[in-house]
């Protein structure tokens, strides 16, 4: 995966003291040293050094950074709703060190052009951001982009999202090409024909409210049509924000079967439900839509089993004038950033470990940026490693206040919300951007 982050100014030694380092290989309780960007010792007690730097992890988990798959930075095109500066310092701030810039900007992620500009934009970013390619020429859904030329750059996840390709034969061509780049074709499920004028879940409350609905088989004909072309193919496939249960029991027969398919869930899918635009605040409006509590409930299982490989925040900042439409009117998104960790740990009946797999490690290895691929996010707190870290304390709590937010958007279905669980510092590259709650820059 392409992607770039910020010159690390960090300090001449760092130590986290007092935490519980939990990574894939289990939980321990550990201080850690940090010297010139990377991990050199991690171990009980350990000395700071004259003019180190010591962040206090007491009861606390030390993690890998956390990775988002799913990110919508906004930067180019639509700088009024974010930039990669303010998106990634929200991403800091919720423990983020690495985030995936989807590609549908003005212009589309569609060209070495375009994915070059974006990595030169993220230079100093307070996050590796890395770069998602479109499948297509523009996200029009009708000739192939560049594949080749984006992989060459490091791009490893390719979509089109916001859009799902509508031609089965065309994406049938992306998988095998795909499959030969050694990249990952990323999928926004929704079939046009069922979903075209839906402006929430077709349901009971869409039925109740008189608004325009999207049935979930919108959803589950397309996730259907490309485990179909995986079988086909042996391309690899990642489902993006999945909704409904008859999506994720497809996720499940596809992964019983061995086929190269992952798939994410985006917090308010598991957190929010249908029923959440009875009053039509077009905060509540996101695509997918939200769904009954039955998929919520299945979303949540699929979490829980392993059905489902990652939660990805699907960040959808909109500036406020957009968002504040009749609800049809209304662009779909959510802010995620800094809420992401928080819900999962408050709303899902998970481990705190179980939790940052899904949010760190198993994310990073689907983006291709953990050390298999050659990328340096999701691994090992050890000796050697780079250090990218997320301090997590589980038992805060905090108020969701959508003008504290670092995005330069404010739509957040989670205002006034309490939730436990908070991140401390954000350590990238070993600076501290994110300390006590509090970015540093």
């Amino acid at each position: 995966m392409a992607e770039r982050g910020r010159t690390p100014a960090a300090p001449a030694e760092l130590v986290v003291r007092g935490g519980t380092v939990t990574d894939r290989s289990g939980e321990r309780r550990a201080d850690v040293r940090v010297a010139d960007g990377r991990v050199v010792e991690v171990g009980a007690d350990l000395a700071a050094g004259r003019g180190a730097t010591v962040l206090d992890a007491a009861g606390c988990a030390v993690a890998p950074g956390l990775v988002d798959l799913h990110t919508h930075l906004r930067q180019p095109g639509r700088e009024e709703a974010e930039t990669i500066e303010t998106g990634t310092r929200a991403a800091a701030l919720g423990g983020f060190t690495a985030v995936v810039a989807m590609p549908n900007t003005e212009p589309a992620l569609d060209s070495a052009e375009a994915v070059r500009s974006v990595l030169e934009l993220a230079r100093g970013a307070t996050a590796h951001v890395a770069v998602a390619g479109a499948i297509t020429v523009g996200r029009a859904g009708e000739r192939l982009a560049p594949l080749a030329e984006l992989a060459a750059l490091g791009v490893r996840l390719f979509t089109d999202d916001g859009d799902g390709v509508q031609s089965a034969g065309l994406m049938r061509r992306a998988l095998e090409y795909g499959r030969g780049l050694g990249v990952t074709l990323a999928q926004h499920c929704e079939d046009r024909s069922l979903a075209a004028g839906g402006a929430m879940h077709e349901g009971a409350w869409s039925s109740r409210l008189g608004l325009p609905g999207t049935p979930a088989a919108a959803e589950e004909v397309m996730v259907a049509r490309d485990i179909a072309l995986a079988r086909v193919t042996g391309g690899r496939v990642h489902f993006l924000h999945l909704s409904t249960a008859g999506s994720v029991e497809l996720v499940r027969r596809a992964r019983a079967e061995g086929l190269a398919v992952t798939a994410e869930a985006a917090p308010h899918h598991f957190t929010l439900t249908d029923g959440c635009a009875a009053g039509f605040d077009p905060v509540f409006k996101v695509n997918p839509p939200l769904r009954p509590p039955a998929d919520v409930d299945a979303v949540r299982a699929g979490l829980a089993d392993g059905t489902l490989d990652a939660i990805a925040t699907d960040h959808a900042p909109h500036a406020p004038e957009a968002k504040d439409l009749p609800f049809e009117q209304a662009p779909a998104g959510m802010l995620g950033l800094e809420t992401a960790l928080a819900l999962a740990l408050t709303e899902l009946d998970l481990p705190l470990a179980r939790v940052l797999a899904l949010l760190s490690w198993q994310p990073a290895a689907i983006a291709g940026l953990d050390a298999a691929h050659g990328g340096d996010q999701g691994g090992d707190v050890t000796p050697g490693a780079p250090a990218h870290l997320c301090v997590v304390d589980p038992g805060a709590t905090w108020t969701v206040a959508a003008t504290a937010l670092a995005s330069r958007s404010r739509n957040t279905p989670y205002a006034g919300r309490t939730l436990t669980g908070r991140v401390r510092h954000t350590v990238l590259a070993g600076e501290p951007v994110v300390v006590d709650g509090e970015a540093q820059r």
